[in-house]
């Protein structure tokens, strides 16, 4: 499958995503506002909150898979952001995916400090895509980190995809319960 695809998968993956965390902090502010909303919200976390965890750590796993298909496959070489974005979104995979086969709400803590953590990099990274004078030292000459490799639709680039993934994974761990059935 030729790169371009998989990029375009990604980015429309990332898209669903970013309308998915968009509806929940519009349902999150509506429910305190409308009796209707907060049933529709009520309805909602009914189903997501039991499974959040395993949702969070299937988000972080699709997130972790697509920066190794970019680095690996698509030969794509992460700069030094992408490298704190991926040590913050990698373990998620595990924490998120033990804490949801173990019903451990302990586990929505640290999954939620890794990815809050993960998600500032994320929005660094893309300031720094936008504006490369913020760059300074930080990243390596031969690879800077305001390089987008990928760009679709004007915006979404690779921070923009992790980004995505990140929010997600937060919103989840907001719901999340493990222990209710």
């Amino acid at each position: 499958m030729k790169t371009s695809t998989v990029t375009l998968l990604f980015a429309i993956l990332a898209t669903a995503t970013q309308v998915a965390v968009f509806g929940a902090v519009v349902l999150a502010v509506g429910g305190r506002l409308s009796k209707p909303v907060a049933r529709v919200r009520h309805r909602i976390a009914s189903v997501v909150a039991p499974k959040g965890l395993a949702l969070a750590a299937l988000v972080a796993l699709v997130s972790t898979l697509g920066s190794l298909y970019l680095s690996e496959i698509a030969h794509f070489p992460p700069c030094r952001l992408c490298w704190f974005q991926r040590v913050a979104m990698y373990p998620i995979v595990v924490v998120a995916g033990v804490g949801a086969i173990r019903r451990d709400a302990n586990a929505k803590l640290t999954a939620a400090i890794l990815a809050g953590l993960g998600a500032c990099v994320s929005t660094w990274h893309l300031l720094v895509e936008r504006y490369p004078t913020l760059e300074g030292t930080s990243c390596e000459l031969n690879n800077p980190c305001s390089i987008k490799w990928v760009e679709q639709w004007g915006y979404l680039t690779i921070p923009a995809m992790a980004l995505s993934g990140f929010a997600l994974i937060l919103v989840l761990l907001a719901v999340a319960r493990p222990n209710s059935k």
